[in-house]
């Protein structure tokens, strides 16, 4: 989901699979101002979707005690918040979900949103460890929460920024919400040259252009909540959603 940029979508007269980050914060602003979407409500819809999207990926009856545990790093901004409910639901699916946290945030939604992590025993780690084989040895997978399309390492701070560092060096699955932290959500550049190189990618409403750079395993759209006449104005053209899935493999 986007935190970022308030101007209208640009003409779209032909199909597209992408959306840029100004048609993202213009499809998020319809569905808050026009569909009367909550904003609590799409960071829900977002993070059980990705949460869906692990489990498709690693289904719990094919892994080890070890593998189900999953380390969900989260940034201060809205990713961070998707982050928060991802790692709830994975609870719920019974896998094992660890929380790095480190810029809490001020804002109310995520508050609550750790609170609930809290009273379901959520574990939340104090720091990240800086020797890599210890992640490596205590966790199945991550997921990275940390930052989403518009927001730069620098704005957050060292404590994101530092394990932003620390998952590039990570040997174990990695699955990103959105965009890769630290991508440039329209090229993929900046820190997606040298940056994080997720085995899974998770769009949120639609994929941003970085996508296209994508080369991981799983590339999954979690959108199935945008309603028809909002695809069709931003001209979206994404594969149609399997059942009662709330994701679509890309």
């Amino acid at each position: 989901m986007s935190s970022a940029a308030r101007s209208d979508p640009a003409e779209a007269p032909e199909e597209r699979r992408f959306l840029s980050t100004a048609e993202a914060a213009a499809l998020e602003r319809e569905l808050l101002e026009d569909y009367r979407f909550g904003r609590q409500q799409l960071v829900e819809l977002c993070g059980h979707a990705s949460a869906v999207a692990v489990t498709k990926v690693f289904p719990l009856p094919t892994l080890s005690r070890k593998q189900r545990t999953v380390l969900v790093v989260c940034g201060p901004e809205q990713n961070g918040a998707v982050g928060l409910v991802c790692a709830r639901h994975l609870r719920m699916f019974e896998y094992e979900p660890t929380i790095f946290y480190p810029t809490r945030s001020l804002d109310g939604l995520h508050q609550d949103l750790t609170t609930q992590c809290e009273k379901m025993d959520i574990p939340f780690l104090s720091y990240l460890p800086t020797e890599v084989q210890l992640i490596n040895d205590a966790y199945g997978l991550v997921v990275d929460a940390v930052l989403g399309p518009g927001v730069q390492p620098g704005e957050i701070g060292g404590p994101c920024t530092r394990a932003l560092a620390t998952l590039k060096l990570l040997s174990i699955p990695l699955v990103s919400l959105d965009i890769p932290s630290g991508w440039d959500a329209e090229t993929g550049g900046g820190d997606g040259e040298d940056g994080l190189r997720p085995d899974v990618l998770v769009s949120l409403a639609a994929p941003k252009p970085c996508a296209g750079r994508f080369s991981g395993r799983h590339h999954f759209v979690a959108g199935r909540f945008v309603p028809d006449d909002v695809r069709r104005k931003f001209a979206l053209r994404l594969p149609g959603y399997t059942g009662t899935d709330c994701v679509a493999a890309l």
